[in-house]
């Protein structure tokens, strides 16, 4: 059963969260445990309500309240928990694009775990907030097999729900010799097979790739291809095998290393806070020991660190 770690609070009023919300950040030092208390525990769909409750009464955006008085790494926690998914897929792409460096790793993370409908909506969201292409943009600001396997996600044409057994073999030979002969050709074969084949039909090819070679097509991918390529391949295959697994895994390599690096850790928690955010937990627990909630604490600290924790939403016995 797949599970986040947020969900609708009960006895919702918009009203009075958007009054407390106003008495937190209207006041002589803003009071962050107000904030988190609010914003943490109310779902998306809560907090755009709580919003438009809060220029009702105050005729001022939320948003922008938040970002005049927080700072830092905090401020990016409260603020990104204020955009609908499909908007803060969006913002956090157009930063990876436009920012001094492209953010590979973000692009990687976002496009080769998202459905159809999930790229269709954050592509209308990327235009609406910022008039641009998102395509287009990725067209221009990368480079390569790379830009070309994340043009081929940004399209959204993955098959849904279709599997067919009697063609699995012949995709894994393909896959097998893409990774043997690395031609600009199976390049484009390879990536053609993992960004377009269904989730079920990705499942039985890698299963027949393991038969043919001997070989996972993890190993083979790394032993073969090499950069941000290689990296987005093996992220596509880990998302086709478990999701929450992928994002445990780019927890702990954010956190441990990468020396705690803030955006991805927050990145994650806030995409996955209503999807799969409590799997993501499991995962990372069963896989690395320690819990997602005792990492973060030994890493983060003060209200940045509550925020944190609270969308983790961590039971006493993790830490």
């Amino acid at each position: 059963q797949i599970q986040g770690t947020i969900f609708p609070a009960p006895n919702f009023n918009p009203i009075m969260d958007a009054q407390l919300l106003g008495g937190a950040l209207q006041g002589i030092s803003c009071e962050k445990d107000v904030l988190i208390d609010i914003l943490t525990q109310r779902c998306n769909s809560q907090r755009l309500m709580i919003a438009e409750a809060y220029r009702d009464m105050y005729g001022r955006d939320l948003i922008m309240d938040l970002k005049e008085n927080l700072s830092h790494h905090f401020k990016e926690v409260m603020v990104g928990l204020m955009y609908p998914p499909a908007s803060y897929d969006a913002h956090e792409l157009w930063h990876a694009l436009k920012g001094v460096d492209t953010e590979e790793k973000c692009l990687i993370d976002i496009l080769a775990s998202r459905s159809n409908t999930e790229i269709f909506q954050m592509k209308e969201a990327y235009l609406m907030q910022y008039n641009n292409d998102l395509q287009q943009d990725i067209d221009s600001e990368t480079s390569g097999h790379f830009r070309d396997t994340l043009m081929n996600l940004a399209q959204g044409t993955r098959m849904e729900v279709y599997a067919d057994p009697s063609t699995a073999a012949q995709d894994a030979m393909i896959l097998w010799e893409a990774c043997q002969r690395k031609t600009g050709e199976h390049k484009n074969m390879l990536q053609m097979i993992l960004c377009n084949k269904s989730y079920q039909q990705l499942w039985m090819v890698f299963q027949e790739f393991q038969n043919i070679s001997g070989q996972d097509i993890v190993d083979a991918i790394n032993e073969c291809y090499d950069g941000y390529f290689q990296e987005l391949l093996v992220a596509i295959v880990l998302c086709v095998r478990d999701k929450p697994s992928y994002f445990a895994y780019r927890l702990y390599n954010a956190i441990h290393d990468c020396g705690f690096h803030n955006k991805t850790v927050i990145r994650i928690l806030i995409a996955r806070s209503e999807i799969d955010l409590m799997n993501i937990r499991q995962r990372y627990k069963e896989r690395y020991g320690k819990s997602l909630f005792h990492d973060i604490k030994h890493f983060a600290s003060g209200h940045y660190e509550s925020a944190l924790l609270a969308i983790c939403a961590g039971d006493a016995e993790d830490y």
